[in-house]
């Protein structure tokens, strides 16, 4: 994998074979990154990056100058990964050994990024749950965005606070954003209706 820009722009790393990951394309990040560009300065970021595998959007983001990253992946060798990789790079981030519909639901911090990559097999009820609880929970800053990287098959675009889609070959990213007027729709009519 190869680091698209920033401070370690070019800069490639090698994960150890025997992971259980798929990692994002360097294409695909790099289309992710132009459209996360024209949304955000990256400096100062807070990122939650959920199934995390390799740490590739991890360190994509350490490198452009978000400051404070999560790295949330079930697998022991992943993350021990991400610990020597963000160690050998001084990238502040760190990493969780966690199931991450469990750390969602107790999770008590908020992000102004928040990128999933599940398995592309995983059952459609899990991705809505993932949505679900980061909205639910308000993990996501007012300004904030969520991405989930998912197959052709998975249909999130019913979900609330949907924003958009954008397709890569067999990828798709569906983007996610906090609606303040949405929000204050729901809570007017509420009002409305006492």
């Amino acid at each position: 994998m190869r680091i698209i820009s920033g401070k370690y722009k070019g800069r490639r790393i090698t994960a150890p074979k025997n992971l259980p990951v798929r990692p994002t394309t360097d294409m695909s990040k790099e289309s992710l990154f132009n459209i996360l560009n024209n949304h955000f300065d990256f400096d100062g970021l807070k990122v939650l990056d959920l199934f995390s595998g390799t740490g590739n959007i991890s360190y994509e983001f350490a490198s452009r100058g978000a400051t404070d990253v999560t790295s949330v992946d079930g697998d022991f060798g992943c993350v021990k990964f991400i610990k020597q990789t963000s160690a050998e790079f001084e990238f502040d981030i760190t990493a969780v050994k966690s199931d991450v519909i469990k750390f969602l639901k107790v999770c008590k911090s908020s992000y102004d990024i928040i990128f999933a990559d599940p398995p592309y097999d995983m059952d459609q009820a899990l991705f809505e749950e993932i949505v679900t609880l980061v909205l639910d929970n308000e993990l996501l800053q007012q300004d904030g965005m969520m991405i989930i990287e998912h197959s052709k098959y998975t249909k999130l675009n019913h979900m609330m606070n949907f924003s958009f889609q954008k397709n890569y070959g067999g990828s798709v990213f569906s983007f996610f954003e906090f609606d303040e007027e949405i929000e204050d729709d729901i809570v007017g009519d509420d009002e409305d209706n006492a």
